[in-house]
């Protein structure tokens, strides 16, 4: 009879694509996991993947296969999770993804008021772009995860409780420097620098300023505190979210910065599930808390 054990082997293999990794994945030794996959796939049939000394592949019916069993650990993990509706609200161990431009400026103003209200609550916080949160959020490697939209969601099931717009953030000494606001039309998009590719805070201010992915913009950077530091070098003007403001200017009397002046809101911060996830309880007091929270701050 194929265990639940020797499914979730399969799966780290899956997702490493090596058999060491995934034996360090799962704590045991490469012997004991290669052995274990092994007499699974003898008792299927069929193998699983084709291994040998320099790679690992899926066979064909190990794809199928390991669609399935996905499928078969994620009821499982959610049967489990059912023992949480029986417990106080977030009283149990909890998974949060959260993307790197909302991470630094949200929980500082969550996390306090998340630890006074739900004392009991463990909770485990794993950053990342959002692609890979999704991917985590789908396979069920982590409960939730926090994404700013729009963004494709793949069936996933969104819980916003927050928006917000850019700021054009400038040296005090560039042009429109002393505006409040600016128009997408008065941004010199030849000075305009943004985060790298993957970031989905640069498609959502390319959308916002109605600029293509191929505008002449001459630098990216791959974090805001980054872009911010540029800025006050005169190397160009930047596009952040409001919540940043605070963090990133921190007084800095080299900077400017002017609202865009854009329909909005610029970006959407949201919860995002399984449609299949049991806590929806959980999600719905994490969304209240994060958007009581947010209003207190910056309303």
């Amino acid at each position: 009879m194929i265990t639940l054990k020797q499914i979730n082997y399969a799966l780290s293999v899956s997702r490493n694509l090596h058999f060491k990794k995934a034996a360090d994945e799962c704590s045991v030794s490469p012997s004991t996991l290669s052995n274990a996959v092994t007499e699974m796939e003898n008792q299927l049939g069929y193998e699983i993947f084709e291994r040998d000394n320099k790679r690992v592949l899926k066979t064909e019916l190990g794809k199928i296969f390991l669609e399935s069993a996905q499928s078969i650990k994620l009821q499982i993990d959610d049967l489990e999770k059912l023992a949480h509706l029986k417990k106080e609200p977030l009283s149990h161990s909890l998974s949060l993804g959260i993307i790197p431009t909302i991470g630094p400026y949200l929980l500082p103003v969550v996390l306090p008021a998340i630890k006074k209200e739900y004392p009991l609550l463990n909770l485990t916080i794993i950053e990342g772009q959002s692609e890979v949160l999704v991917d985590k959020v789908k396979r069920g490697e982590i409960d939730t995860a926090i994404l700013a939209l729009p963004f494709e969601l793949e069936g996933l099931l969104p819980f916003k409780f927050w928006e917000e717009d850019f700021f054009w953030i400038s040296h005090k000494e560039s042009k429109h420097a002393l505006k409040k606001e600016i128009s997408a039309k008065e941004l010199e998009e030849s000075e305009l620098m943004l985060l790298e590719e993957g970031h989905c805070l640069k498609d959502q201010a390319l959308e916002a300023c109605k600029l293509s992915s191929n505008s002449n913009l001459n630098i990216t950077a791959s974090s805001l505190t980054t872009l911010i530091q540029l800025v006050a070098g005169k190397m160009g003007s930047t596009l952040v979210p409001e919540m940043a403001l605070e963090q990133l200017l921190a007084n800095n009397k080299l900077l400017s910065k002017a609202h865009l002046k854009e329909t909005g809101p610029h970006r959407e911060i949201a919860l995002i599930i399984r449609s299949t996830y049991n806590g929806l309880r959980d999600i719905e007091l994490l969304k209240e808390l994060f958007s009581k929270e947010l209003k207190k701050k910056f309303k």
